[in-house]
């Protein structure tokens, strides 16, 4: 794939084209992960038909920015997916219950913030969801095999 220099790296000195450069800049993202986003999202998507139809649990999992996006994620799907006459899907966040995120790192470690909630809330079948930026966050690694392994 070609690299291709972003209009922000250029006008974020100067702010003259910012909105502009912005959404020119997500475009051409956008059009360069559209056939890998569209073939993972066509994996994903009966996935998460099944686990709703089944009454299964969606856990959902990131750190920094994508810890917004989980929330946000989970509340899109217990919300925003309602159907009448369909099962609602049941989706937690558990980047949002900090107070247990904080105990589990204060107590234990912060690798594990994750897997210590899922010992308490997961069932067999349910459905774990990890956003990372770079793939590298063990916390999430760590939760992905505890549920791989459960």
């Amino acid at each position: 794939m070609e690299k291709k220099e972003l209009s922000m790296q250029k006008t974020y000195r100067f702010r003259e084209n910012f909105a502009r450069d912005y959404f020119q800049d997500f475009r051409m993202l956008l059009d360069m992960a559209e056939d890998k986003l569209i073939d993972t999202l066509d994996e994903i998507i009966p996935i998460l038909y099944e686990a709703r139809d089944a009454h299964r649990t969606i856990f959902i999992i990131g750190n920094g920015g994508s810890a917004a996006t989980a929330s946000h994620f989970a509340g899109d799907l217990s919300k925003a997916t309602i159907c009448d006459g369909f099962p609602r899907f049941k989706a937690i966040s558990l980047t949002d219950n900090i107070p247990s995120i904080m105990a589990w790192a204060n107590d234990k470690d912060y690798d594990d913030i994750f897997v210590e909630q899922l010992k308490n809330f997961m069932e067999p079948e349910d459905i774990i969801i990890g956003i990372s930026g770079s793939g590298n966050s063990k916390n999430i690694i760590k939760a992905i095999d505890f549920a791989n392994n459960y």
